[in-house]
Order: C-alpha cells, then structure tokens, then sequence
C-alpha cells in the first residue's frame, strides 16, 4: 500500500513542475510551493500532531482548485479508526460510496512501494485518483484558507507491468484525458465510473518504472 509519493525531490532531484491545471494559477503555484519547501516535496500520511498536508486538486465552487488535504479518511468528523490511507477500487461501492461521490488527483512524480521508487520515463507529473471527506470546523487548505478542510484516501487498483513486482496494488493513475469526467462533482460514483477509470489508467499504470530501490522508501512513514 503506498504511504509515500512526491511532486518534486524523489531519486532525481526534480524541481516542482505546475503542468495540471490549475496548479500553474498564481495562488495554486505559490501554495505548492509552499508545501514544497516545508515538506521537501514529500506527500507523507497526515499525523494528528504534525497536521503535515498535502496537495490534492478537486472541484470546488464549479472550478477546480488546490487545497492542501488530510491524507487519512475522515468518518464522523475525526481520522477512521481503520486503515483509510489508502482505498480499493473493487471496494468503493462496498466500503467507500459516500466519499466516492467527491473525487480529487493527487499531483505526483514518483511514488514508493516496498521501498522501490516509481516514475514515468520522463518524470512526467501525473494525477493519482483520491476520494475525499470534508473536516467540518476545520479551515480549508487553500491559500486563502476558506471551505472546509478536505480529508482523502488514494484510489488503488491491480498493479500492472513493474509496479506488479513489488505488491498485488498500486495507485489508480489517471491520464489527462480522464482528469475531468473523475473530477466532474455531477458525475455519479458508480460502477460504471469504475470501470472506466481502471480502463483508462492501463496504459499509464503499465508506463510507471522503477527508478530507485530502497531510496525513499527506507523511510517509514509516521501515522499518529
């Protein structure tokens, strides 16, 4: 299950690319690289006392906007008592139907699993399928602090090509083309959604390479 991806830092030492609308608007870009600089880049599962947050992009007021979010489902208002970093594909429908109603992208250029790093072969940023909750009484993540706060878990689905060799799941990576019917808030959280969304992620699910072994990933992530 991964528990640790970066827009920038990661075994090449990138610099934060802004090429997933609206990340390249002034006030998205200057909260990115905000969150860049405190958090060296890293998306890490959020802790109660380190409120460490990371960026995601949804709909909101009609417009896609980035937020920082919670990276730990909320149920009733505080962080699951269960695992809900991460969240099935095959289960959302069972487990998940409520927050699969609200949908976000993760901005990523690498992820680890089982300490082996993942990246596209040109270090492309791509957008990782989330579902989110909001925090109520909690400030929003955006730069100007409104909304509520967002809680999320990252979307999984069967690992294909390289990302098989290091567990049975990877993330659900969505291509661009795909970017707006997920995040379509009009959209219906259904099956068929499901099934288009692991359809479309194939190709760019196949294209993800390892390009490091136990570089990020000796680092255990912090939950609580």
């Amino acid at each position: 299950m991964c528990a640790i991806y970066g827009a920038s830092g990661g075994p090449h030492g990138l610099g934060l690319t802004f090429d997933l609308p609206p990340m390249h608007e002034p006030d998205s870009r200057a909260l990115v690289e905000r969150w860049a600089r405190e958090q060296r880049g890293r998306a890490r599962i959020t802790g109660r006392k380190a409120r460490n947050l990371n960026p995601l992009i949804h709909v909101r007021g009609g417009a896609r906007s980035v937020e920082l979010g919670w990276w730990w489902l909320h149920v009733a208002g505080a962080p699951a008592p269960y695992s809900a970093f991460n969240s099935r594909d095959d289960a959302l429908l069972r487990s998940w139907r409520e927050p699969f109603q609200r949908r976000a992208l993760l901005p990523a250029r690498w992820y680890v699993e089982k300490g082996r790093t993942f990246a596209l072969p040109g270090d492309e940023l791509f957008g990782i399928a989330a579902i989110v909750t909001p925090v109520p009484g909690e400030r929003g993540g955006g730069i100007d602090g409104e909304g509520e706060l967002l809680s999320y878990s990252m979307v999984t689905r069967d690992a294909v090509a390289a990302a098989a060799e290091a567990d049975p799941r990877m993330p659900l990576v969505l291509p661009r083309e795909f970017h707006d019917e997920w995040l379509d808030p009009d959209r219906v959280g259904d099956a068929e959604l499901i099934s288009r969304a692991r359809f479309a992620s194939e190709g760019i699910g196949a294209a993800l390479r390892i390009i490091d072994v136990a570089g990020e990933g000796s680092m255990p992530p912090t939950l609580f």
